[in-house]
């Protein structure tokens, strides 16, 4: 890639990332699943530029020609993945339906202000060419493809297995795995070429979660609590690692971003745990718990006892920082992560949640005071923290409130009758710490069409939990 730099999509390393713009709109999905409202999920572009006449405004939308697809999260048809390839351009956002399990592709490349809709992927393709449907995660592939993984078979039972697609006309090629290797459930994944490595996760059977939680569906094995080590050149899978009870629902994987780093770190909702993995010096992976947020003594709840509910995990361009959030205890948190295996704790704002001192639930024998409603502009925070986005340069967080129709109607059931929003958290980079920027609140609860959930949110430039380098 020497005398190539700026060349292909993204940057070339994640410190020059680092320097990229400011952020100047964000694509989310905004979804009508579960809210009563029966209406097509839509792609939002939200104006960010706090110099624009429309900053905190959504300024388009497109609308999906199906209903009921639960639209969750994206990806694209390129990343820094292709830094090195000047034929390759970013300009195609890929949007998985957990759901219908339809893909749609959108081009944000003719108008980035505008996208507008260039193809759909039908269920039946992934049904009859993979064996696979729920598709979840997409990555881009250094070689042109485009990888989505899968929760599961097309009966709704739990199934880890991975969908390619042609990068240029957007068919379904195959399975990436090979027959009969598919995980017992899927959800993430992120790769490491350098290590020769990819890991994915698990959530649990779609028939079981889809419609929200019930903790028998734990007892009967129809949620996963490992990771799966795949080799990346050959599709084999090497490894699995049960992180036991601790490592319950391992949902967002992240590597550290430099493409040299052996490690990284997954998020485990439903004990509110985060694991560390690691290369051991005899070649093989291991995990092990570095931070536990302990579950809460409550009474008012469906159990008496609340986990936090890690629900979304990211790193810094830097790898000096993980954010996290706990959807049901409602705070962000920022830990210090310098000491890879010590994380330290430096930053932390609560945004809503469970246990609100004015709301029915009450928290028993705890130290911590249970933490105020937050309002922004007159409006009472929905929900809980849930989908994290950094800006490139690590001073801006970005976070909506719906975790997945299903569970927000069970959980919230409020924010699918009034919507989620989007706020913007200020980052102390330099020594830690976070505050709510009371002057950003995009709310969803005034969409068009009627309040709307909107979730996991992308620059069209690439993010933190976009890219890749190889």
């Amino acid at each position: 890639m020497a005398g190539c730099k700026g060349c292909g999509p993204g940057y070339s390393s994640p410190l020059d990332a680092m320097k990229g713009p400011r952020e100047e709109i964000v694509y989310l999905p905004c979804i009508y699943c579960n809210t009563g409202i029966l209406k097509p999920d839509y792609l939002a572009t939200v104006d960010v530029d706090p110099k624009s006449p429309t900053y905190c405004k959504v300024i388009h939308r497109l609308p999906m020609p199906n209903l009921r697809d639960e639209l969750h999260h994206s990806g694209w048809n390129a990343c820094s993945s292709c830094f090195g390839d000047a034929s390759r351009k970013r300009n195609r956002l890929i949007l998985p339906s957990l759901i219908s399990s339809r893909i749609y592709v959108v081009d944000v490349g003719t108008n980035p202000r505008a996208p507008q809709m260039h193809k759909m992927v039908e269920p039946v393709d992934l049904f009859w060419k993979c064996g696979l449907a729920n598709p979840h995660t997409t990555h881009c592939l250094g070689n042109g493809q485009i990888m989505i993984s899968c929760m599961g078979d097309p009966g709704g039972n739990g199934k880890g297995g991975f969908v390619l697609l042609d990068g240029e006309t957007f068919e379904v090629v195959g399975n990436w795995e090979h027959p009969g290797e598919a995980a017992p459930f899927g959800y993430d994944f992120w790769y490491q070429p350098r290590h020769n490595v990819m890991i994915s996760t698990e959530w649990g059977a779609p028939k079981a979660l889809a419609n929200g939680f019930n903790p028998d569906h734990v007892k009967e094995g129809l949620y996963g609590s490992s990771l799966h080590i795949w080799d990346w050149t050959s599709h084999r899978k090497l490894q699995t690692l049960d992180l036991g009870e601790d490592g319950a629902i391992p949902l967002e994987i992240r590597f550290l971003h430099d493409p040299d780093a052996t490690e990284g770190y997954v998020g485990c909702a439903l004990k509110g745990c985060v694991f560390r993995f690691y290369k051991t010096p005899k070649g093989d992976w291991a995990a092990e718990k570095v931070i536990s947020v302990p579950s809460k003594k409550v009474e008012g709840w469906v159990l008496p006892e609340m986990p936090s509910l890690i629900t979304d995990i990211l790193i810094s361009l830097d790898d000096r920082y993980i954010y996290f959030s706990n959807w049901l205890h409602g705070d962000i948190r920022q830990y210090d992560i310098t000491d890879r295996r010590n994380p330290r704790l430096v930053g932390q704002v609560f945004l809503g949640g469970s246990i609100v001192s004015d709301g029915p639930i009450r928290v028993l024998e705890d130290p911590e005071p249970q933490p105020p409603p937050r309002f922004l502009q007159g409006r009472r925070v929905p929900g809980g923290p849930q989908m994290l986005q950094l800006s490139l340069d690590g001073r801006r967080l970005y976070v909506t409130t719906s975790l997945f129709s299903g569970w927000d109607k069970q959980f919230y059931p409020d924010m699918t009758q009034r919507g989620s929003v989007m706020m913007q958290v200020d980052v102390d980079s330099e020594v830690g710490g976070l505050s709510l920027n009371q002057d950003f609140l995009v709310d969803f609860g005034k969409e068009p069409d009627g309040p709307a959930l909107a979730h996991e949110l992308r620059y069209p430039g690439g993010d933190c939990t976009s890219d890749i380098w190889l």
